[in-house]
């Protein structure tokens, strides 16, 4: 009988988990979206910014029941943190505990990592007490840590590092090992198609984005300047600089706003598995 119980409140445990994870996915897909989208604007003339995740929280409150609308996605950030940290410790990806495993769990652990302070944000914007942000955050970490023994060269390491996260999201997009991870046989032929353009498409515009943020992080390293270095709304604005800058942010925005679309397919279709 206690036997019996325990499997009920697990199953409930994971269906919760699941819906959780799905909000998420929802919820990353609403930012991300918005960041495209006011990039897109920016770059084609017609208002918008270059912003990172906690402009577009401060965006999305801003809209006509914006409180309402940032509190359903704080819930779904909360939502993908929990996931996140189902994934890294309870291995819900079967990952295994060889070295590879245990980098891929520790990756999942950085992300949920990421997403509490994106989620404790928003909570914080909905209650009027604080919130916004840009790279700012990116340079307070860089001073800490470049004012450690060998900081310069933790900070050179932490940006090379970001630089092969970005050739791996290359990678991925490529390959588009990501279809592995969704529910392909229930899509029909046109979501399987848009599935795929927005993956590909999405996870290659955030290898841009963390390759530009990695290069200035070995730039910060090398001149012991943590004000070089930038978060996603400094990398965006860094492209806009560029010969051709439009062109290129707005090939980048739609990126993201495919990203965006990529992960409300995730929401829906993700194969998850918490048990």
């Amino acid at each position: 009988m206690h036997t019996k119980a325990k499997d009920t409140l697990t199953g409930s445990s994971s269906v919760w988990i699941e819906r959780l994870a799905r909000l998420g996915y929802a919820a990353k897909g609403v930012v991300y979206a918005v960041v495209g989208v006011l990039a897109a604007m920016a770059a084609f003339g017609t208002g918008g910014r270059t912003t990172d995740t906690n402009g577009a929280l401060v965006t999305i409150v801003a809209q006509p029941f914006g409180k309402f609308l940032l509190g359903l996605v704080a819930v779904g950030l909360a939502g993908y943190v929990l996931w996140c940290f189902v994934q890294a410790i309870a291995d819900a990806e079967n990952k295994g505990r060889d070295a590879k495993g245990i980098f891929q769990r520790l990756g999942y652990a950085g992300s949920g990592i990421v997403y509490a302070g994106l989620a404790l944000n928003a909570v914080k914007i909905v209650r009027g007490v604080g919130g916004g942000g840009g790279s700012n955050g990116s340079q307070d970490w860089t001073a800490r840590v470049l004012a450690q023994p060998f900081g310069q060269w933790l900070v050179g390491i932490a940006g090379v590092a970001v630089i092969g996260m970005g050739f791996y999201q290359f990678y991925e997009a490529y390959k588009a090992k990501f279809r592995k991870k969704i529910k392909m046989i229930q899509m029909s032929d046109s979501e399987k198609k848009w599935t795929l353009y927005s993956g590909r498409c999405g996870i290659a515009a955030r290898g841009v984005v963390f390759s530009i943020i990695g290069i200035f992080l070995i730039q910060a390293a090398h001149d012991s300047n943590p004000n070089r270095a930038i978060g996603l709304a400094g990398a965006l604005e860094a492209l806009a600089q560029q010969p051709y800058g439009s062109l290129i942010l707005g090939i980048v925005a739609i990126g993201l706003i495919a990203y965006g679309i990529y992960n409300f397919v995730l929401a829906r279709y993700r194969q998850i598995s918490t048990l």
